[in-house]
């Protein structure tokens, strides 16, 4: 919905850790010789990764880090963004101070609780997508991305599933160590850093709802209501009239004796 209107849409999320261990995988093996995985491994460190993804272009940006503390975390998103908005054409369409921030606001209706936005705010560019954790509420932070026409919207408890960084990240897990037995926590950074590069060379990009969500919408309109009450039945029934009339007749065999 925000592409669509002309803002960028970008997901951040963190994953890991990572330790150096052997990540099963799907894999073909002949019949009664299956893959032995060696179960000891060497305690060499973890490594984590943090991710900006793009849903409309399918651009993932990963990097990975030792440890994710707010030191870490926050000039990489800075960075990050940055790069992202470079590539965005300036806003061209004029609102008085009144309807920007009228703009602002209406992307965050409904939420519960809201941070109070810095005074003059600049054309919303972008939304950025996040977890709802302590670090994302850093003064500062959220001072510099309204600063930069980034409107923050942290995911509610639970709800992970919505911030669609998670998803990418099971997929690039999957591609990045799965059947691998990384040595290292440098091995596995590397990993996940070619494994990006190769990605965005053909992105995929991914649609909020997308398949599923329109075959639950049909299974949903394909439902038969029955009346007087809220169930329903997957199919319509169908009534026999030869059989309905056939036990009207019984009926009045059985009151007339």
């Amino acid at each position: 919905m925000g592409e669509q209107l002309g803002l960028a849409v970008c997901c951040e999320d963190e994953a890991g850790p990572y330790h150096t261990i052997l990540y099963p995988a799907t894999r073909w093996q002949p019949q009664g010789d299956p893959k032995r995985i060696d179960p000891h491994f060497e305690r060499t460190g973890i490594a984590k990764v943090v991710t900006l993804f793009r849903p409309a272009t399918g651009e993932v940006r990963n990097q990975g880090v030792s440890n994710c503390t707010n030191a870490v975390l926050h000039p990489w998103v800075k960075e990050q963004v940055s790069q992202v908005l470079a590539t965005l054409p300036k806003p061209t369409n004029e609102l008085s101070p009144e309807e920007n921030r009228a703009w602002w606001e209406s992307w965050r209706e409904g939420l519960i609780q809201k941070v109070t936005l810095i005074k003059d705010l600049p054309p919303l560019r972008m939304l950025l997508i996040w977890d709802n954790i302590v670090g994302h509420t850093n003064r500062d932070l959220l001072c510099w991305l309204f600063r930069q026409g980034v409107l923050p919207l942290c995911t509610p408890l639970g709800g992970s599933w919505l911030n669609m960084a998670e998803s990418v990240q099971h997929l690039m897990k999957a591609l990045t160590v799965g059947a691998h037995h990384p040595k290292t926590p440098q091995e596995i950074i590397t990993l996940f850093v070619e494994t990006s590069r190769i990605w965005n060379t053909h992105p995929t990009p991914f649609v909020w709802g997308g398949k599923r969500a329109m075959r639950r919408k049909r299974a949903q309109q394909r439902r038969q209501g029955l009346s007087g009450s809220g169930a329903w039945t997957p199919r319509p029934i169908r009534f026999s009239f030869t059989a309905l009339a056939h036990y009207e007749r019984t009926n009045c065999n059985e009151r007339s004796k």
